[in-house]
């Protein structure tokens, strides 16, 4: 469980591509979305887009973001931001203090990179999840469950749905989120070790050659030999664009008959998405 309080501060920053400067109305509805809740929220310096998609310095960004995380009133750090940028500020991060530190990191899409060198490196657990969700298409349920969530202490944000569509049950640390971001820590001393995980897999564009090549890049790294199951999530453009071979068919191709598969249409990039817990076992 989480567990917050009426009252208490959460910040809100942007590893990855800034905001635009014409988002200011969104950023505007979810403050209030949150103050709302009862949360207040306390806005990093780098926010919004100064140079090309840059709020600021990879440097700049992480300083921000490990200076919440020194802040003991902070209790919990969301992510607004998605695109291609987040992985530059993973040098620059404390990772000692996000060790001994209480506090969630939530975030979503690119920063399934910051999530990933997160548990690599420290062991810790973070929700991949975009609190952005809270006001847009599938709101009122989102922030129903948020507040259940993190005030009430229910569980109500992580419960998804699934169904197998190869074997029936599988356990293990999740790893993963985006398949593309995912793989920008391929080789890197940030990338999680496989090794009796469950892979979570997620994408929002790409089409299928793109899947191909991620699949099999997984594989030869050596990925499919390690861990103890695979749980999808939504392909956004591939379902969209009804894509043949299906998500589930191209990966059933390179990953044989032996690993557990699932399937959920509640994580990933839909507004509807709920959130999972990137660092933590899962029993299905």
């Amino acid at each position: 469980t989480i567990n917050m309080d009426i009252g208490d501060k959460v910040a809100i920053v942007c590893c990855s591509d800034g905001m635009p400067q014409d988002s200011r109305d969104i950023i505007n509805k979810l403050n209030g979305t949150l103050l709302n809740i009862g949360l207040n929220p306390v806005f990093s310096d780098y926010i919004y887009r100064k140079n090309s998609v840059f709020s600021g310095s990879a440097r700049q960004r992480a300083s921000a973001l490990m200076n919440f995380y020194r802040d003991k009133e902070i209790k919990a750090v969301f992510d607004i931001s998605g695109g291609d940028i987040a992985n530059e500020i993973l040098p620059y991060l404390d990772y000692n203090v996000i060790r001994e530190s209480s506090k969630l990191f939530f975030g979503y899409s690119d920063n399934t990179s910051v999530i990933n060198a997160i548990y690599t490196k420290t062991g810790k657990a973070s929700a991949l999840y975009q609190i952005r969700n809270l006001i847009y298409g599938h709101g009122d349920k989102q922030v129903l469950d948020f507040k259940n969530t993190l005030i009430d202490g229910k569980d109500d944000l992580f419960r998804f749905n699934y169904e197998f569509v190869q074997k029936e049950s599988m356990q293990g640390i999740v790893v993963g989120g985006n398949i593309r971001c995912l793989l920008k820590l391929a080789g890197t001393e940030y990338f999680p070790d496989m090794e009796g995980k469950v892979l979570l897999l997620e994408a929002n564009h790409g089409t299928v050659p793109h899947m191909v090549t991620y699949l099999n890049q997984l594989k030869q790294i050596g990925v499919f030999n390690k861990i103890n199951g695979i749980l999808l999530g939504t392909f956004s453009q591939m379902e969209k664009l009804c894509s043949v071979p299906s998500v589930v068919d191209l990966l059933k191709l390179y990953v044989g008959k032996d690993i557990p598969v699932a399937c959920t249409g509640q994580i990933g990039h839909g507004t509807d998405s709920k959130a999972i817990l990137i660092g933590k076992e899962i029993c299905i």
